[in-house]
């Protein structure tokens, strides 16, 4: 009988440790020189992944714009007085400012929050397998509209909140909100060229939804320019413009998008359209039957800061549903499942496994 050593038998039951990896100098000089590329190497993510980083950068843009419009709402916009700093003399907010520097500068901190959601959305799709270059183009759109953005935000309140410099804030955050929707969109869609659902006249018609929905937003963002809700408590001049004349023009064009929503939705049922198509129709509808009560309410009732937000946070999702009922018409197939190789069986194999017939 041979003795064993001790120190052997403790080396055996003693749990191995993971294998550190070994990062060489090449690997971190081409993370350097390429981080997105370095990371699509070694990560694929789940298509779910992907398409919840689209979410996220689209929810993302629209808290962006509730919350500004809550800046404006309770008088913040000037609770930074300056920009990039907070003051001349401090980055982030004073308690000398009080409330309206907290909400204005929290504002600002959203911003980074929203970059994160987009770098994410940028990142994921970037290193999705297949790479697609379409859907990290659309990433890498919202990034740069968010920059412009940022900066154009930082000009309004440099001039003061001028109401014009205040619309084109609010229209580019549109612009964002609609390239993020489409990028959602198209992670649940492949690469292939996209094959109508319906036919060209319903297609022209929805074209003049999307016209008629960007017109009223449009409207929108004169009326709060000339309205009262200036965004600071001191003296800020406001568009030059008849504030009830550009409410009427406003809800007139609201009735037009309501209009061509329902004629569509009575096309659509007619010509027996998919079930996409329809169930968008509907649900903008819908959506425009409350957005349509709420500007009413508000009109009568002077204004209230809740419901002038609710009023800016529908407007979102207006807009949003008017995209996803345009891309609804069409559909873009992913490329086709590869057949998984099955073993060859003997002949008896098979047949004892099939059974007597």
């Amino acid at each position: 009988m041979t003795g064993t050593d001790p120190r052997e038998s403790v080396h055996k039951r003693r749990p191995t440790m993971g294998r550190v990896p070994n990062v060489t100098r090449a690997d971190a000089q081409a993370a350097l020189r390429n981080p997105l590329a370095f990371i699509a190497a070694r990560w694929t993510p789940d298509p779910r992944t992907v398409r919840r980083a689209a979410l996220a950068a689209l929810v993302m843009s629209v808290v962006i714009v509730v919350t500004g419009g809550a800046v404006r709402l309770t008088g913040s916009g000037l609770g930074c007085p300056t920009w990039p700093k907070c003051t001349e003399d401090s980055l982030t907010t004073t308690s000398e400012m009080g409330l309206h520097g907290v909400i204005e500068f929290g504002n600002r901190l959203l911003t980074y929050v929203l970059c994160a959601a987009v770098g994410w959305a940028i990142v994921a799709a970037r290193s999705q397998k297949p790479y697609r270059r379409s859907l990290t183009l659309l990433g890498w759109t919202q990034f740069w509209i968010v920059m412009g953005n940022a900066v154009l935000g930082g000009i309004v309140v440099l001039v003061g909140l001028n109401p014009y410099t205040v619309a084109a804030h609010f229209l580019l955050s549109s612009a964002l909100i609609a390239v993020a929707t489409v990028m959602w969109q198209r992670t649940r869609e492949g690469d292939a060229e996209p094959r109508p659902l319906v036919g060209k006249a319903v297609q022209q018609l929805v074209w003049f939804l999307v016209a008629a929905s960007v017109l009223l937003i449009a409207a929108g963002t004169v009326v709060t320019g000339a309205g009262p809700h200036a965004g600071d408590s001191s003296e800020v001049p406001r568009m030059p413009l008849d504030w009830e004349t550009v409410t009427k023009l406003h809800a007139v064009l609201a009735w037009i998008v309501v209009t061509l929503t329902f004629a569509l939705w009575f096309v659509l049922k007619a010509v027996d359209a998919p079930k996409e198509p329809l169930a968008r129709t509907r649900e903008l509808f819908l959506i425009l039957l409350a957005q349509g009560v709420i500007g009413y309410v508000q009109y009568f009732t002077d204004l209230p800061e809740v419901l002038v937000g609710a009023h800016m946070f529908g407007s979102c999702v207006m807009w949003i549903w008017v995209l996803r009922v345009l891309l609804s018409l069409r559909e873009r197939p992913g490329p086709a499942p590869q057949p998984s190789a099955v073993p060859a069986q003997e002949p008896a194999t098979s047949a004892s496994i099939a059974g007597p017939r």
